[in-house]
């Protein structure tokens, strides 16, 4: 007795997709955000500790004033860091993917 079940049969298979070129502008956008929100996070970690050591010593110096101005500019400079990565990443990307094919990416 043969019984086919569903495990016996196979799923056809979808082909990857092939990035070959990716927008530079909108990859800086995306570097940028991504970048902004870990210097929020860098930011926060920096002031935190800035005011445990605060906390610990007498009177404002001048690492207190460091810790409370991290919060503002290090999302600004995290954000203006990855914009220029994000445009130099995705440039050096679209230039080696004419030689070496670009990526292969799974989608679902």
């Amino acid at each position: 007795m043969n019984i086919n079940n569903n495990r016996d049969i196979k799923k056809p298979t979808k082909p990857m997709s092939k990035t070959k070129k990716i927008k530079v502008l909108q990859y800086a956008k995306v570097q940028t955000v991504v970048m902004a929100f870990a210097g929020l996070v860098y930011g926060l970690l920096y002031s935190g500790i800035g005011a445990i050591i605060d906390i610990t010593t007498v009177g404002l110096n001048f690492g207190s004033v460091l810790a409370l101005i991290a919060i503002p500019v290090m999302p600004l400079y995290f954000a203006a860091f990855g914009f220029v990565t994000g445009v130099v990443g995705a440039f050096l990307y679209n230039l080696t993917s004419r030689w070496f094919g670009g990526m292969k990416i799974d989608v679902k």
